[in-house]
């Protein structure tokens, strides 16, 4: 009795349990990488946290006030971390331009390319489609 419980109630209960995390990951169809878009702006958040870490810049103005936020997608931590990043690389604050690859909606955000801090001019490259080779240029 208690093997057919495990078999019939438990063991599925588990399986789908551990596909979860699967599914929450989303497929790459909504950025387009083939083109490329670049904004200068101030940090207002950088998510290091997964599955995704998550750079949030608020853009310039065409008036020098600030403008949009955009939401621009990396890799994970881990593999980010393997090439040399960390937690700290963005900070709210700092000043950047970005290159991005954008949504195909039209909306403020899109998948990290390279990031330039300005005042330090230290350029930071992630690849997305090709999370296992983000790096550090």
């Amino acid at each position: 009795m208690l093997n057919r419980l495990l078999s019939t109630r438990v063991l599925p209960c588990m399986l789908l349990a551990g596909s979860l995390p699967a599914l929450a990951h989303h497929s790459f169809a909504m950025f387009d990488f083939d083109k490329a878009t670049t904004i200068k702006g101030t940090v207002t958040d950088f998510q290091w946290t997964n599955p995704h870490v998550v750079l949030y810049v608020t853009a310039d103005g065409p008036d020098g006030k600030p403008g949009q936020e955009w939401a621009l997608e990396l890799t994970s931590p881990g593999n980010l971390t393997r090439v040399g990043w960390n937690r700290k690389v963005f900070k709210p604050g700092d000043r950047v331009e970005v290159e991005l690859s954008p949504l195909r909606d039209g909306n403020a955000g899109g998948a990290f390319r390279k990031g330039t801090l300005l005042d330090s001019k230290q350029v930071w490259t992630s690849n997305l489609r090709a999370a296992e080779k983000p790096g550090l240029e």
